[in-house]
């Protein structure tokens, strides 16, 4: 048994984890002695597990009591302490957590509040149309994910006789969308079970407070991840203890400047450790008594799993923001796009645009949009002109002259993993126009139409940039997060590198 599986173990967080006996080796057909199997992988050494429990304890502790003073007044988690009803509790507290994944708590709040008084029970939603739960979530972004929190609640209202699952294992083996995150978070909020959880937040402080420097995005590391938080989380509080580290990792250990002198577990923290004595290092060398700086980054294990390769050594300038570490992301496919804000007058002179419904399946499921074609990437602007107006007139039954065509501008706007741009035409058309019969659904709305359907947040723009005649200016565009960079000394509690040090002090 591994030191994590055996510190998980003893903590009661692990079933089934002793060891198995190994199979007999099987010999060839023609008696062959058996190949020898790869060795298998180092065990993390003891400096990257929490395996003191005395340790465990007192962290478990000083969160709880950190969170219970500290974190933040939010919907969901007012309904998980309030409501009675296990079943109501544990909807709650999925929805919150699907409209959370790669997005915002600021943006999520007034979402949450308008689907939770929409739908308030899983009946509820279980009954709405698809068409509904597009609208509502329009904007919100990853547009997937309200159609699958949609199917997985009508499974539980017809197949489970409304009743949630009541455990982690359940609730990932028979909700559809609901993987092994989102599971653990309803089981250990709504219910009690003490699963850990392992978000982004949570590999961010994992990794910092046991200087796990290895690929955290790699599979191996990911299990080591889910077998620490499981022997982490506090028994007596488990919901509790997962939304305080996930807490911890949105508020205090953010990505990249952490407010380590704020932290309440930071005593436990080996790359905040690594930080002080290299600045103690430092004042000593400037006494003249230089002494050698422990390696505590590095726990010295051969083939250790979870410290960063020799290729990527400990950068003194970014203190405990060396960890976690990732592999470079694969750069967003670049694709373009043709698409026509077509304008006719309604019935009350008042404008109206058509816009058409895409597949229900791929991206942007579901959603409307103005009529859009798919360009080649070097297509010449005049010969997209064409292919447009030929698309428009299967829409509108009409010939479309591609000279009528106004060129707007382009808007660029950044899936997750599509760089998408949108070179955009606009047409008015006299007279009452009859749509032709298509395979795809399309209506003819007004602005505050279009604004209510369930459309995304580029059509949105497409339609902000033709109002404006010309596309949307790219100006410079400061990162989630980011704070612009002063010539002052950092604020309270905001950890110190090395360089920052070492600086001399500014002139007032």
């Amino acid at each position: 048994m591994s030191p994590l599986r055996a510190a998980a173990a003893a903590a009661g967080g692990l079933r089934g984890s002793g060891p198995r006996a190994a199979p007999p080796a099987r010999r060839s057909r023609k008696g062959a002695a058996p190949r020898k199997a790869a060795p298998a992988a180092a065990p993390p050494a003891s400096r990257h597990l929490f395996s003191d429990p005395a340790e465990t304890e007192t962290l478990r502790r000083n969160l709880l009591a950190w969170y219970d003073s500290c974190k933040r007044d939010l919907p969901w988690r007012t309904r998980a302490a309030t409501e009675p009803d296990a079943d109501r509790r544990a909807y709650a507290v999925w929805v919150s957590e699907v409209m959370l994944q790669q997005t915002q708590v600021a943006t999520v709040i007034d979402y949450y509040n308008r689907w939770m008084q929409k739908w308030p029970t899983l009946q509820a939603l279980a009954q709405a149309s698809l068409e509904e739960v597009n609208e509502l979530w329009a904007g919100l972004g990853y547009y997937s994910r309200g159609k699958r929190l949609q199917e997985a609640a009508r499974k539980v209202v017809s197949e489970l006789a409304g009743r949630m699952p009541r455990t982690a294992e359940d609730l990932q083996k028979l909700l559809p969308g609901v993987g092994r995150y989102t599971a653990a978070a309803i089981a250990s909020i709504s219910y009690g079970q003490a699963a850990g959880v392992v978000d982004g937040n949570v590999i961010r402080v994992l990794c910092r407070l046991r200087c796990i420097g290895a690929d955290s995005s790699s599979p191996a590391v990911i299990d080591q991840l889910w077998d620490m938080a499981n022997a982490l989380v506090d028994r007596s509080r488990p919901g509790d203890f997962n939304q305080a580290l996930m807490e911890l990792g949105a508020t205090v250990c953010v990505p990249r400047a952490p407010l380590c002198g704020e932290c309440p577990v930071k005593q436990h923290c080996r790359a905040r450790l690594r930080v002080e004595k290299e600045l103690a290092s430092a004042s000593q060398k400037l006494l003249g008594k230089a002494t050698p700086v422990p390696d505590v980054e590095d726990c010295g294990a051969g083939g250790c799993p979870l410290c960063p390769p020799a290729a990527e050594p400990w950068d003194s300038s970014l203190g405990v923001t060396n960890f976690p570490r990732k592999a470079a992301k694969k750069q967003p496919r670049v694709a373009r796009a043709a698409t026509c804000v077509l304008e006719r007058r309604g019935c009350h002179g008042a404008p109206q645009y058509l816009i058409v419904q895409r597949p229900s399946s791929g991206l942007l499921a579901g959603l409307w949009e103005f009529p859009s074609l798919p360009l080649a990437q070097d297509l010449r602007e005049e010969k997209q002109r064409e292919a447009l107006a030929e698309h428009l007139q299967a829409w509108i039954g009409q010939p479309v002259v591609a000279g009528d065509l106004q060129l707007v501008g382009e808007v660029v706007h950044i899936f997750s993993h599509i760089h998408q741009t949108y070179v955009v035409y606009s047409l008015s058309l006299d007279g009452d126009v009859t749509l032709e019969p298509a395979s795809c659904p399309s209506r003819w709305v007004t602005e505050e139409e279009f604004r209510a359907s369930a459309v995304s947040t580029a059509m949105k723009k497409v339609l902000k940039a033709c109002e404006k005649g010309s596309s949307p200016g790219q100006g410079s565009k400061r990162k989630r997060g980011a704070k612009a960079q002063g010539t002052g000394s950092p604020g309270p509690g905001t950890q110190l590198s090395l360089r920052a040090f070492l600086r001399p002090p500014t002139a007032p």
